[in-house]
């Protein structure tokens, strides 16, 4: 089994209930970073130090031939002169060759069929492709507001509160100041940093308490566990300070050369504000935002299609390309973006360019563009619209092929937003720029 989804949605939870629910021990270990794959098969006994490899550990460790291996991060594993770890484990998780695995430091093979492995990731870009035949890949969506809200009313308050050592129902929280922690302090896929939130809440109250006893000290040790403290939203920013995120930072196109797009990356869905502009020089393609290689190929070719689009509708002549610089940047720089899916954003960009219109207001789009201007599948799409509604993005362009995709988003999650498949990037055009 392979748990893939952004940090902080529950795949290590779902790995312990797992071996909770079938009565088995359960070890965990990353693999990420690691390049010798005598971590995993072990070092023979020739070398100094030498000692079994991760498995064998595990098996010592939960004293039993029957549990439940948690291997993380299998998505970041390297290769060195040491050997490749991923091919190491081709043997380990293959039922056909577990049987009979071999350690070098035991140097006999031993049964490891009854082990019951579950790999986590949180992307499936760099996992080889003999590793994902052995698994069967589940994937662990991001998180909207709302469920944020009640895994914190459920789970995370009364854990950290009984951390910080505190009674459960000491600290109520408001609708409203939960709703808010998720919105301006942890909009991220998983919910890590609201945990982190709320920890740093309880400290803070803790440390409000011990302080108000000794600046009293006259008035004895008081029971601070009958103390009751609410929390709502105008108490946050003397918590957690200023808020990291705000409105003004919601991503919006309002200039003719800019578009929003929507990404999914290791950390789960994005938007993507897309700019471009030109200015005199001998013509030319400029690009920047650390984009991967997938992703600049596909700038070229919206580049070149939406020139050929101006040129046959006379939006431009032949003449302003060969004397113009046109230059596409994706903001957050360090931030590192790859994969087709922008390719009619960019399109669209580059189109808003050329004809000086604007995008329509909320707008959001989504699809591959080929060479013929056919709009291909992308994936990702929940993630997507996740990350859409928290730019309160309206409409979502999305491709054709994609439509059977929206009876796996909940309906909590495409309310208020309106999709809209295509085929062409011309019918795009039409939508995002009234261009027909």
């Amino acid at each position: 089994m392979l748990l893939v989804g952004p940090p902080g949605v529950g795949k290590t939870s779902v790995g312990r209930s797992i071996a909770n629910a079938m009565n088995k021990p359960f070890y965990r270990f990353s693999v990420g970073g690691m390049r010798d794959e005598a971590e995993i098969k072990g070092h023979r006994r020739t070398y100094i130090g030498a000692m079994p490899g991760k498995i064998i550990q595990g098996l010592k460790i939960t004293k039993s031939n029957t549990p439940v291996f948690m291997i993380d991060e299998v998505d970041k594993m390297g290769s060195s002169h040491n050997g490749d770890p991923a091919s190491a484990l081709l043997e380990v998780l293959d039922p056909e060759q577990n049987v009979s695995f071999r350690d070098n430091y035991l140097d006999l093979p031993f049964d490891v069929s009854n082990v019951f492995f579950i790999l986590t990731a949180n992307s499936l870009d760099s996992i080889p492709a003999p590793l994902l035949d052995r698994a069967e890949i589940i994937h662990l969506s991001g998180y909207i507001d709302q469920e944020k809200i009640e895994i914190a009313k459920k789970y995370i308050i009364p854990k950290n509160l009984k951390k910080n050592g505190l009674k459960k129902n000491q600290v109520k929280y408001t609708k409203n100041a939960l709703l808010e922690i998720a919105e301006e302090y942890a909009r991220e896929a998983g919910v890590r940093n609201y945990e982190k939130m709320v920890d740093k809440i309880h400290r803070k109250i803790v440390t409000e308490m011990l302080t108000d006893n000794e600046s009293k000290p006259s008035d004895g040790d008081k029971d601070y566990s009958k103390i009751l403290i609410t929390v709502d939203s105008q108490d946050l920013f003397k918590y957690l300070g200023k808020p990291d995120f705000d409105e003004s930072q919601l991503k919006e196109a309002k200039v003719p050369g800019t578009a929003i797009g929507l990404a999914w990356t290791s950390m789960g869905g994005d938007t993507l504000l897309i700019e471009s502009t030109h200015f005199a020089g001998k013509g030319g393609l400029v690009l920047t935002g650390q984009m991967g290689d997938v992703m600049k190929e596909s700038s070229q070719i919206a580049f070149n299609w939406s020139r050929k689009f101006a040129l046959d509708n006379g939006k431009k002549k032949s003449k302003w390309f060969d004397e113009n610089i046109v230059h596409l940047h994706i903001p957050e720089g360090s931030t590192p973006k790859d994969g087709p899916s922008a390719g009619i954003t960019m399109a669209t960009t580059f189109v808003s360019l050329f004809t000086g219109k604007k995008i329509k207001a909320h707008l959001a789009m989504t699809g591959e563009l080929s060479l013929t201007g056919q709009v291909l599948p992308i994936g990702g799409l929940r993630e997507k619209t996740v990350a859409a509604r928290r730019n309160n993005i309206k409409t979502i362009i999305i491709p054709k092929a994609n439509e059977r995709d929206l009876t796996e988003i909940p309906e909590h999650v495409k309310a208020g937003i309106k999709f809209i498949p295509v085929s062409d990037v011309h019918e795009v055009l039409e939508i995002a720029l009234g261009i027909k």
